[in-house]
């Protein structure tokens, strides 16, 4: 039997995979959440599913988190500055364990974006594909819920504020880039790689540039309006313009400058794909905007 493990399984999208992969039919006792804290772990614990301790920042509870696993979601994490090294002390611990394949929640569009985010998914991209494991990249776009979880926000003041331009976001909701990562564990896909790790690599990479049905922020704001029936409109300003905006609203100028930039990446294309890979590993469609906002509202 083959034994699947999930890093940072209680966070919002790791628990969803765990989640995942059990609904799928894997058996409980294959299943190995791996978490900071276990003891946050204690919903997955009661479904069956191992539960150990893993820190990136500690690598020695790696070893024992990975032992006799085959297969490994190294779910991103949430630190900026710290991720290569975390993620590589993760791999290496993989590559120690004996685990077979891991699977990497990256960026989209991850060769040629723009994305502020996208330098520490680079490297971790760079230290998999030399690690000599088969490795599946799973290039997540933006989770709706960035901007659902504004809902209130943006009702309130009748205004999405932003400097996207007429970029559009191929956004989805956490649950189903969690399918989509689950699915893609227990697909066995890598053999068939075409050689998207590289020259010199000395193992298949499988690429999925995963994304859901795209949307401006102007269509965003008239969605919003239907699903709540309160006017929101999208006010687009320039790079600087927002970037002055946010520092007004209390951001310090650096912060105000890097959210500034993730829009600017937006104007770019740099989170919009053509990509059907999602719908193509979920199954079946994408959720659509209107019902992830509908859900949000409650």
């Amino acid at each position: 039997m083959t034994t699947y493990a999930v890093t940072g399984a209680t966070g919002h999208l790791g628990r969803l995979v765990v989640q995942e992969l059990l609904s799928r039919g894997v058996p409980a006792a294959d299943v190995v959440a791996i978490a900071r804290t276990p003891e946050k772990a204690a919903d997955l614990a009661e479904l069956g599913a191992q539960v150990r301790e893993g820190d990136y920042d500690r690598p020695e509870t790696l070893a024992t988190a990975l032992d006799g696993v085959q297969r490994l979601l190294l779910v991103s994490g949430s630190e900026p500055g710290a991720r290569v090294k975390q993620h590589t002390a993760v791999v290496d611990a993989a590559k120690a364990a004996g685990v077979e394949r891991i699977a990497y929640t990256s960026i989209l569009n991850a060769d040629d974006t723009t994305n502020p985010l996208a330098g520490e998914h680079q490297a971790t991209e760079q230290v998999l594909r030399a690690s000599g494991l088969p490795v599946t990249l799973l290039r997540n776009g933006w989770y709706t819920e960035n901007y659902t979880a504004r809902l209130a926000e943006f009702v309130e003041r009748g205004e999405i504020v932003g400097a996207t331009g007429d970029g559009k976001v191929s956004a989805a909701p956490r649950a189903d880039y969690a399918g989509a990562a689950a699915a893609a564990l227990l697909a066995d896909d890598v053999a068939a790689a075409d050689g998207a790790a590289g020259e010199g690599a000395a193992a298949p990479v499988v690429v999925h540039e995963l994304g859901g049905p795209a949307f401006t922020f102007t269509e965003l704001a008239a969605t919003i309006s239907d699903v709540t029936g309160a006017p929101v409109a999208y006010r687009d300003l320039t790079v600087e313009a927002f970037a002055a905006d946010l520092q007004q609203a209390g951001l310090d100028a650096g912060t105000a400058g890097f959210v500034a930039g993730i829009d600017a990446s937006i104007a770019a294309g740099d989170l919009q794909t053509d990509s059907d890979d999602l719908e193509r590993i979920l199954g079946r469609p994408a959720t659509p905007l209107a019902d992830v906002v509908r859900a949000a509202r409650g």
